[in-house]
């Protein structure tokens, strides 16, 4: 018994220690196994700039289109170590770090507690104990825009019902200009010397109405882009001209912005009236009938303008994510100085918005910019 009070003082002793740093907005690391940081001489974490490059290149890839199974696989393959220091990548701590809202320099303290001394159980904290959120608490390797463009692609992602897909630089890019579906890859003849991949509508043999559009190899959908691309450095200057007028329209949220401050605003007004109105039944002890209207009218009224500030955020964001794009399109546009003679990945990632199949003499190469061009 003695002993089981020495180990309840301990741990609250220790738990008070963390919640008084917690509410002073220190941070601390796991540092073993986070990667990118180092506890600095000032007791912060401190940017490990050799680990950094791997965590800017895990966002980079997500936001081309890979999936965290898709950046797991090529991680492991680029002989890159895990946080841990192991050799095999899992799409979970890929996803873990795309998450995780301290590589943009801000940390979310007290996000677990131990609810048991004695054994140390750790329990997710929803809401038992309080929780900080601490702002420019360390060096960013992530900008803040990075960061909230990927947490809006993945909330996208998750919307399109878990569809896309990573797993190869083609997966989600191509459409069935018939059903809308995406193609998928088949591998034909694969046990022998003529083993090749194609590409066919997903629907292609469900149901009774089968797509009839025609499935792609590899080989010619490549050459199909590089004809493509090389159209786009023959009109450079012409697209380049477009790229802007389009970033202009799209960097125009002054009626977004200004209507998120009213929200904002209109929040603020209304839960103070909610606070006044709680208070006022405590003090004076109101009808409950009349009390619980007129509650239930301003949470209304609180949650409508909520609801509105958060599809407004949602549309600024995706303001940002095509400027973004676009910006990154371009940069890619006029760095090329000569015409395409090999297939680029890295580059098919960057330009490509889709493909729509029609048919083998009708398919659409859309641009990041918008721009189509056919296969001619």
């Amino acid at each position: 018994m003695i002993r089981q009070e020495e180990s309840r003082s301990i741990s609250e002793n220790v738990t008070w220690g963390h919640r008084k740093r917690f509410a002073d907005g220190k941070v601390s690391l796991p540092y073993g196994r986070f990667l990118g940081y180092e506890k600095g001489p000032d007791g912060l974490p401190k940017i490990v700039e050799s680990e950094a490059v791997t965590v800017r290149l895990i966002y980079r890839l997500f936001l081309e289109g890979k999936t965290p199974s898709g950046i797991a696989k090529h991680l492991t393959l680029n002989d890159i170590l895990t946080p841990s220091g192991k050799q095999k990548w899992q799409s979970s701590t890929v996803e873990s770090i795309l998450t995780n809202e301290k590589y943009k320099g801000d940390a979310v303290l007290q996000k677990t507690f131990t609810v048991d001394f004695l054994t140390k159980k750790m329990k997710v904290n929803e809401g038992e104990v309080p929780q900080y959120y601490v702002e420019n608490s360390h060096p960013a390797i992530i900008a803040p825009d990075v960061f909230d463009m990927v947490q809006f692609e993945m909330q996208r992602r998750k919307e399109r019902g878990g569809h896309h897909s990573g797993a190869g630089c083609f997966s989600s890019k191509i459409v069935c200009g018939e059903c809308g579906n995406f193609y998928g890859s088949k591998v034909w003849h694969s046990t022998s010397k003529y083993r090749r991949t194609i590409w066919q509508c997903n629907n292609k043999f469900k149901g009774s109405g089968k797509c009839k559009t025609p499935h792609l190899d590899e080989t010619t959908l490549k050459q199909l882009f590089l004809d493509s691309f090389n159209q786009l450095i023959t009109s450079r200057d012409e697209i380049s001209e477009n790229c802007k007028i389009i970033k202009q329209m799209l960097t125009d949220t002054a009626a977004l912005d200004t209507e998120a401050d009213e929200l904002q605003r209109e929040l603020e007004i209304v839960a103070e009236l909610m606070h006044h109105c709680v208070n006022e039944n405590a003090r004076i002890g109101m009808d409950q009938v009349e009390y619980q209207q007129r509650y239930n009218g301003l949470a209304e009224r609180y949650e409508n303008a909520k609801a509105r500030l958060e599809k407004i955020k949602a549309q600024q964001q995706v303001s940002l994510a095509k400027r973004e794009h676009l910006d990154a399109f371009l940069v890619t546009l006029l760095q090329q100085d000569s015409l395409l003679t090999e297939f680029d990945e890295a580059l098919w990632f960057a330009v490509i918005d889709k493909v729509v199949v029609h048919d083998a003499d009708d398919i659409k190469f859309t641009f990041r910019d918008g721009t189509v061009k056919l296969n001619i």
